[in-house]
């Protein structure tokens, strides 16, 4: 029989974190709301607080200094941390894996001190000619004898302004082919924000998760000693993958969370409000919607919890992920605003929460891939081995 029970250290896991969000965040979530920043006094309290309970870096493996939690145990911690506004959640810092790929000096140069909290990681990959299609960057990476000359522009590039470092994807040659079109070969590096010819600007103004930034980067001439390569020349794209899986597991975890905080608040609302003598729950153009989202959040956990075992069990493939990212974000995209519906005018006013994760909602299905993106995956997953 399959035991849909969690263990008892992962139930605490879930206190432990939803305590935290609950009562150090969301009490500031108006405050990002208004001013579109978030408090570096604020930040740094909730980061050493994230370091005190142990969620800070939780995610990586335990031979290299993290948590060593499997992935069933990341994705509820970053479910309950998905409740609150993007911006206090990432307070409470999560490396992201592929640091774990770190050799030589890299470890004690950036994977150390970031695991101890001392600095903070980012990842730089998306350009203004790059989006979905990744060898279409321009960004380059040329080797001068030991070193490499970095010179290119990133854009929306999430936390920049309060990172120390990226993890750069740039492109580092051309690939050796019979096919006539030039597929070009990209690396990963580790960039401080302190090197020469480095710019971090600001970003965009975003319609969704106000005080949370994103950054412009400028590369001009940027000289990287030879250590500074993540793994292989030209193996980018492999340290692209480890990222994204879990990248998009995360999204999809934090989809259901802001479903379910969007559905209660819908679901109390209906059980009180009254109009034409009765409360509006007890009518059917209410009652059925109700009914039909709490269907897609039952479907849209167990798929989540599914894909995250998947990955614990080493089974897990890219079509998994996208699937979990794919129906979560849609779910969300629709379940905010059949909310939103059921509330009626005060679900658009700022008094409530559902207007925030409405407008939220809708990066989504774009960010760490779309939602074209990943019905391509899952579907070339599907036709492949049939031929096709």
């Amino acid at each position: 029989m399959i035991d849909f029970e969690l263990t008892s250290e992962q139930q605490l896991l879930i206190d432990t974190t939803r305590a935290f969000v609950m009562r150090e965040m969301i009490p500031h979530e108006e405050t990002l709301e208004r001013t579109g920043k978030t408090p570096p006094e604020l930040a740094k309290k909730l980061k050493q607080r994230s370091i005190e309970l142990g969620l800070h870096a939780c995610n990586l493996p335990e031979d290299v200094g993290g948590g060593g939690l499997d992935a069933v145990s990341v994705t509820l911690i970053e479910k309950e941390l998905g409740r609150t506004s993007l911006a206090l959640a990432e307070c409470a810092h999560r490396p992201m894996n592929l640091l774990a790929a770190c050799e030589g000096p890299q470890i004690e140069h950036f994977l150390e001190p970031t695991l101890k909290g001392e600095k903070r990681d980012c990842i730089a990959m998306t350009e203004p000619g790059a989006g979905s299609d990744l060898r279409g960057m321009q960004c380059r990476a040329v080797r001068d004898g030991d070193e490499w000359i970095i010179n290119g522009t990133k854009h929306f590039i999430s936390q920049a302004e309060v990172s120390d470092y990226c993890v750069l994807f740039a492109a580092s040659g051309e690939e050796q082919s019979n096919s006539p079109a030039t597929r070009k070969r990209i690396s990963a590096f580790l960039v401080d924000f302190s090197d020469a010819g480095v710019e971090v600007l600001p970003g965009y103004n975003n319609v969704s998760h106000r005080g949370y930034p994103n950054n412009i980067l400028r590369f001009d001439n940027v000289r990287l000693p030879g250590w500074r390569l993540m793994g292989e020349e030209g193996a980018g794209f492999e340290l692209v993958n480890q990222w994204l899986g879990p990248t998009r597991l995360t999204v999809a975890a934090t989809c259901v969370a802001r479903a379910e905080r969007a559905y209660d608040i819908a679901l109390n609302y209906a059980a009180e409000r009254e109009q034409f003598g009765q409360k509006i729950g007890r009518f059917q153009g209410v009652s059925f919607p109700l009914a039909d989202m709490a269907v897609e959040i039952r479907l849209a956990n167990l798929l989540l919890l599914n894909t995250a075992w998947r990955i614990d069990q080493g089974t897990v493939t890219p079509g998994d992920c996208a699937m979990a990212k794919l129906y979560c974000s849609e779910m969300l995209a629709r379940t905010s605003d059949q909310c939103i519906q059921t509330v009626g005018g005060m679900g658009v006013m700022e008094d409530m929460a559902l207007e925030r994760i409405w407008r939220d909602a809708r990066i989504e299905r774009i960010w760490d891939g779309t939602s074209e993106i990943q019905r391509h995956i899952i579907s070339r997953e599907l036709l492949r081995p049939l031929g096709c």
